[in-house]
């Protein structure tokens, strides 16, 4: 069975970081572009960033880029988001989620592209 277990989730204050992990099992990772949504109450769930299958290309949402940064390690079948100086807008329920191709093309941030999904992690961020 194909599953992501995203972790790392929780209540932190603003300025603070946290590290949020995704682990998959009954597949590869190293075959996929993997990337991170999020969700908050009541809005739609936005891309935030993606990494290449090998790691050497990163995209990220304009909202997030100088303060988080998306890593991977296939070794291990993970794939992690540091998240630094968190806001409170950075509130919501984070996904990771598996891409159509090894690399990002102009679909990146679509979240139509991603295939599997983990279950979310909670992130909130107090002012």
């Amino acid at each position: 069975e194909v599953q992501l277990q995203a972790s790392g989730g929780g209540l932190v204050q603003a300025g603070g970081s946290l590290r949020l992990s995704c682990t998959a099992s009954g597949f590869a990772l190293s075959y996929y572009a993997m990337g991170w949504f999020r969700q908050a109450p009541g809005k739609e769930r936005d891309f935030v960033a993606g990494i290449v299958w090998i790691g050497t290309v990163t995209r990220y949402a304009d909202s997030v880029k100088g303060r988080f940064t998306i890593s991977r390690d296939n070794a291990k079948n993970t794939v992690d988001l540091q998240m630094n100086s968190l806001k409170p807008e950075d509130t919501a329920v984070y996904y990771c989620a598996s891409y159509l191709y090894p690399y990002l093309d102009g679909s990146y941030d679509s979240k139509t592209f991603y295939t599997y999904w983990g279950q979310g992690t909670q992130v909130t961020v107090s002012s």
